[in-house]
C-alpha cells in the first residue's frame, strides 16, 4: 500500500515539474524533506497532501488510496494496473480497514475482535492477521483510515466550491453529524481523542489531524477575504474559536443531547460565520 502511495506521488510530481526540487519548490516543501517522505523515512504532513493534491489537481482520497479523480483518470486506474498483485493487497487491506472503522463506531474501540473484523469481511483471522500483526495494530490503522477518508471527501465537497461563504457553508454541512455516516465518523473520531489522552504515542497523530482541521478553516477565511467577502480578522484565532465551537456542539450531537440537535448545531455554526466573518453583515450592522 505504501509503495503504491509513494508511485502515485511520484507521479503527481513528475506532472508538476521535469525535476523533484522543482516541484519541491513548487508545493512549497524542503526538498530534503520530500526526499525522505518518498523513501519512507518521514511521513507527509495533512497540509504537504493537501498542497501536493491543489497542485497536481488530484483528489487526496486517490493520492492516499488510489481512488478518486487522478492524473490517469477517475479511478487512477494507470497506477493500479502497474502493478496489479499490490493493487489487490492494496484493496483487501483497505476492505479491512472500512469493515474495521465502521465496527468501532458501532461497537466500541475496546469491544472490535479481529474476529469481528473477518466476520464482517466474509474471511478468517489469519486472512486479517497477515496484513496487520494484531488486535491494536488494525484498530489504529481503521481509525486514522476513517479520519482521512473524512477530510478527503470533505476536501472533494470545498473544492467544488469557488466562493468562500458557500465554501464555509459546505465545510459546516460536512461536520454536523445525521444519522449516517458523518455521524459514524463522529463516533471514531470521539474514540480517537480518547485513546490520545490515554497513550501518549497516538497524540502526534491527533495532533497532526487537529492541525489539519483548523487549518481547513484558516485556508477559507483568507480565501474569503481575497474574495472581499470576508472581514480583515485574524484567521487562525477565527479558526481556533470556529472549530472549538463546532467540536464542542458535535459532541452534545453525537451524545443525545435534547437540546443540541443537527439542525440548531448548524443554525449556531452558520450564525458564527455571519457574525465574525461577513463583511456585509457588519457593514449592515454599522449603519
Amino acid at each position: 500500500m505504501e509503495d503504491l502511495f509513494r508511485q502515485r506521488v511520484r507521479q503527481v510530481l513528475g506532472a508538476i515539474a521535469p525535476t523533484q526540487r522543482e516541484a519541491a519548490s513548487s508545493i512549497g516543501i524542503d526538498p530534503t524533506k520530500l526526499s525522505k517522505s518518498l523513501n519512507g523515512t518521514r511521513r507527509f504532513t495533512a497540509d504537504e497532501l493537501l498542497r501536493l493534491a491543489d497542485t497536481g489537481g488530484v483528489a487526496v482520497e486517490w493520492l492516499v488510496h488510489g481512488r478518486g479523480a487522478g492524473p490517469g483518470g477517475p479511478s487512477g486506474a494507470t497506477a493500479a494496473a502497474a502493478d496489479p498483485a499490490a493493487a489487490a493487497d492494496d484493496e483487501r487491506r483497505r476492505r479491512y480497514l472500512e469493515a474495521a472503522w465502521k465496527l468501532i463506531s458501532t461497537k466500541g474501540f475496546h469491544a472490535v475482535r479481529v474476529a469481528d473484523i473477518a466476520q464482517a469481511c466474509g474471511t478468517s483471522t489469519g486472512a486479517v492477521h497477515y496484513y496487520f500483526p494484531g488486535k491494536k495494530e488494525v484498530l489504529e490503522a481503521a481509525m486514522r483510515y476513517c479520519v482521512e477518508r473524512a477530510f478527503a471527501r470533505q476536501y472533494d465537497a470545498l473544492t467544488a466550491e469557488e466562493d468562500a461563504y458557500r465554501r464555509m457553508l459546505t465545510l459546516i454541512g460536512n461536520q454536523v453529524p445525521g444519522e449516517g455516516q458523518v455521524s459514524q465518523e463522529w463516533s471514531v473520531w470521539l474514540q480517537f481523542w480518547s485513546e490520545s489522552a490515554l497513550r501518549a504515542e497516538l497524540r502526534p497523530i491527533h495532533q497532526e489531524y487537529y492541525a489539519k482541521w483548523r487549518e481547513t478553516v484558516v485556508r477559507i477565511v483568507r480565501r474569503g477575504q481575497r474574495q472581499g467577502v470576508f472581514r480583515d480578522v485574524d484567521a487562525e484565532e477565527v479558526a481556533l474559536r470556529f472549530t472549538a465551537l463546532t467540536d464542542g456542539l458535535g459532541i452534545q450531537v453525537v451524545t443525545g443531547s435534547t437540546e443540541v440537535t443537527p439542525e440548531r448545531m448548524r443554525r449556531v455554526l452558520v450564525d458564527f460565520v455571519d457574525r465574525e466573518l461577513l463583511v456585509e453583515a457588519h457593514e449592515t450592522a454599522g449603519r
